[in-house]
């Protein structure tokens, strides 16, 4: 990117963070930007994208019905992240399910979707789309305890930026089922991390909005974790992007330092993709 007045310059990572970060041209998937982006990260919510590409498959050829009532066994309820374990009525379809994961990672729909396309073929959908190093793992729990899988989902900033990107270009199973997920993930309502930079509306970006900008992407947190990983389109480019920023061995929560650099890595999304300065 030498040369490039829009080239994307990285600030200083906190080195007390585990980072993996990727940023590529969305359309030939060229690095742009890059950091320890092989280094493995727990990724908290971030699989449910994989979920999600599995719910969109199995509504595509017909195995599920949009309509279809979710069931959630006693043993996968959770509370936290999401809308549906307040809600009076938590029968929603399939297809509300699938947006609420999209819109507020809602923990309790992503439990219900894992559970009746099972676990083990939700797993697969990773390694079956080439990614060797980043999957969902497990169902979301209100406590991990020993005897349970390490995390919900891991991944790498190479293979998560490579997922948005083929996501983008429609080559993940199908272009119809790279849109549903992409529909899915544009009520993303989390605009806290890379996104927060971007000036969006957090809750109507569904069309084009700030500066011509269309965001599709998915986040997770946790106590010692933040990501951020989606596909950004503008008026001079896109990108498909990955930050992924663990402190799970330090004894201080970092979030702070985490934002910030998230937050300035956005900053040079925006320019990057409209061509301009802040304004």
């Amino acid at each position: 990117m030498a040369g490039d007045s829009r080239a994307i310059d990285l600030p200083a990572l906190d080195p007390r963070m585990r980072w993996s970060l990727s940023v590529l041209d969305a359309g030939d998937g060229r690095v742009l930007a890059s950091h320890t982006p092989d280094v493995v990260c727990e990724t908290a919510s971030v699989g449910k994208v994989f979920l999600l590409i599995e719910v969109a498959r199995r509504l595509e050829s017909g195995e599920l019905d949009p309509d279809q009532r979710i069931q959630i066994p006693d043993e996968h309820r959770v509370a936290d992240s999401g809308l549906l374990y307040r809600m009076r009525d938590q029968r929603v379809t399939v297809a509300d399910a699938a947006l609420l994961v999209g819109a507020v990672s809602d923990n309790l729909a992503t439990n219900a979707l894992l559970w009746l396309c099972g676990l083990d073929e939700v797993r697969a959908v990773a390694p079956a789309l080439g990614f060797a190093n980043t999957s969902l793992h497990d169902y979301i729990r209100n406590e991990r305890t020993p005897d349970l899988p390490w995390t919900p989902s891991y991944g790498t900033g190479a293979e998560l930026a490579e997922l948005m990107r083929r996501l983008g270009v429609g080559d993940v199973i199908s272009r119809a089922v790279s849109d549903r997920v992409l529909d899915w993930l544009a009520a993303d309502t989390d605009t806290s991390m890379v996104a927060d930079s971007l000036l969006l509306d957090p809750l109507a970006h569904v069309e084009p909005e700030y500066q011509g900008m269309v965001l599709r992407h998915k986040t997770g947190s946790t106590s010692f974790a933040r990501i951020d990983i989606g596909h950004l389109t503008g008026p001079a480019a896109s990108v498909a992007y990955a930050v992924a920023a663990n402190w799970k061995d330090s004894d201080d929560d970092l979030r702070a330092p985490a934002l910030d650099a998230m937050h300035a890595i956005g900053e040079q999304l925006r320019r990057y993709v409209t061509g301009s300065a802040r304004s």
